[in-house]
């Protein structure tokens, strides 16, 4: 008889490069809304350009705090028995996923996780929570990982419902 699938805290890392690609993001983000911002204060609306500056300042510091944080935070790991893994801001979620559960596994690169060389692996249950993902993975693991869930779903006993 197999043992219950305990939640627990998950013990991987992601890939150091992460940091990286989550910074590119925001920094896309919050350039474009000081931009869209600056543009109208200049044109009709000067206090815009304070709200400008104020968004700017804001997201700096998000910058150089949030991706750090989330890279302590953010775990994952696979064992024979399931998929674990911790997720999260200020609200962490911690999620399991029994092999006998998952339906399909997927990885998803856009373009900045390409040019990082980083994927997201998406592990798809009957869960109303949606699929547990694993973002931030070197693109190579993600890989590999897919391939070891695939075989080790298709030979764990379950009616993955």
């Amino acid at each position: 008889m197999s043992q219950p699938v305990r939640l627990r805290p998950p013990r991987n890392q992601l890939d150091r490069r992460c940091r990286a690609w989550w910074r590119v993001r925001l920094a896309l983000g919050v350039v474009l809304v000081v931009a869209a911002l600056a543009a109208v204060g200049s044109i009709a609306a000067p206090p815009m350009l304070v709200l400008a500056g104020i968004i700017g300042a804001i997201g700096l510091v998000y910058l150089v705090v949030m991706p750090a944080w989330w890279y302590r935070v953010h775990r994952w790991e696979v064992t024979d028995s399931a998929v674990y893994t911790r997720t999260g801001y200020f609200w962490q979620e911690w999620r399991v996923a029994p092999m006998s559960r998952i339906q399909t596994v997927d990885t998803m690169r856009g373009p900045l996780q390409q040019l990082f060389g980083l994927a997201t692996v998406m592990v798809t249950t009957a869960s109303a929570k949606g699929a547990v993902e694993i973002k931030g993975l070197d693109a190579r693991l993600a890989a590999e990982l897919v391939e070891e869930l695939t075989e080790t779903t298709q030979a764990t006993p379950g009616d993955a419902t």
